[in-house]
């Protein structure tokens, strides 16, 4: 595939700035969008070096604005929106937080391509909007329900994807993400241990039993997927999840694995209970052979991926000496 102008929404975040950082590597001019809410511009310093990627600091309910972005932008190829809330227990606090932040910058993206001509979309979803399924979750799992407003959000974000197709868009490729881990974090079970480690803890308390077991991938390896997907696929609708082969990691996996990347022998303390939050999913069993078919298949384990995480982020965080 030539060399084109991507737009990247929540670009200064922990997996947009991988994903700008990619697509400048294979050629392409990027612009990059957010709001600077959670993202962090220094994580695009290495972008902005390169002369070839422009930021933008934009709140996309702002549909005025975004539509002079799109217009100033020029020939745009393609609109990888990855945008969202992504504090899930605030959006279950406020049900406004979500529909705000996950569900309405999806609508005012696909309003302003459509207004542009711009021709197609790669979404960020989640493995959320499955919900609390007892079963081996693949792409014709259903009906669907979600039990955060996130995973809620993200399935509406969804439809709306999958009906501009059918009015404007050449192309949707809908990727549904599981935990994701890596350098750059701003949130997640790695990122929230680590700061209890920071805060000197004498022991390192856990939320829930330990118990709960998810798939995890390596953030470098779901930009690939991603980028694989939109670069291989061809019909006008693609839905795919995203993620490792085997069965995912535990939480006590997880924490195990923060304490070592800290050097230390802190202590676990979990508070109990076979979730961690209102809205968290205990356990996910993730199908991922319609990826694997595509031609595509992660080189980590979930808790390869974890264990390479902690320590990356140990280090960024400044955790351990190194």
């Amino acid at each position: 595939m030539s060399a084109k102008t991507q737009i990247v929404t929540g670009a200064a975040g922990f997996i947009g700035s991988h994903l700008v950082d990619r697509l400048l590597d294979l050629g392409h001019d990027v612009i990059g969008i957010d709001n600077l809410a959670r993202g962090r511009r220094d994580f695009l310093a290495g972008a902005e070096a390169t002369g070839r990627f422009h930021f933008i600091e934009l709140d996309l309910m702002e549909a005025a604005a975004l539509e002079t972005a799109f217009a100033d932008a020029g020939e745009v190829e393609t609109v990888w929106h990855l945008a969202a809330n992504s504090d899930i227990p605030a959006g279950v606090a406020d049900a406004r937080v979500d529909w705000r932040d996950t569900f309405m910058t999806t609508f005012n993206v696909v309003e302003t391509m459509k207004r542009s001509g711009t021709p197609r979309l790669v979404f960020a979803s989640t493995s959320a909007v499955y919900g609390a399924l007892d079963q081996v979750l693949d792409e014709t799992t259903g009906p669907l329900l979600p039990i955060s407003n996130y995973g809620a959000m993200k399935l509406a974000g969804e439809g709306v994807v999958s009906a501009a197709v059918e009015s404007h868009l050449k192309q949707a490729v809908i990727c549904r993400f599981p935990n994701v881990v890596g350098p750059r974090a701003t949130h997640g079970v790695i990122y929230d241990l680590v700061g209890k480690l920071l805060g000197q803890a004498r022991e390192l308390e856990v939320l829930g039993d330990g118990r709960q077991c998810k798939p995890y991938l390596h953030v470098s390896e779901l930009v690939e997927a991603m980028i694989h997907l939109w670069s291989t696929q061809v019909d006008s609708r693609v839905l795919c999840n995203i993620g490792p082969e085997d069965d995912g990691a535990t939480v006590a996996a997880i924490a195990r694995a923060v304490v070592e990347a800290a050097g230390g022998d802190t202590p676990l303390r979990y508070t109990g209970g076979d979730r961690g939050w209102l809205g968290d999913v205990p356990r996910v069993r993730y199908a991922v052979e319609r990826l694997k078919t595509s031609g595509w298949a992660p080189s980590l384990s979930s808790e390869e991926a974890v264990r390479r995480a902690a320590g990356e982020v140990a280090r960024e965080r400044g955790l351990t000496g190194e």
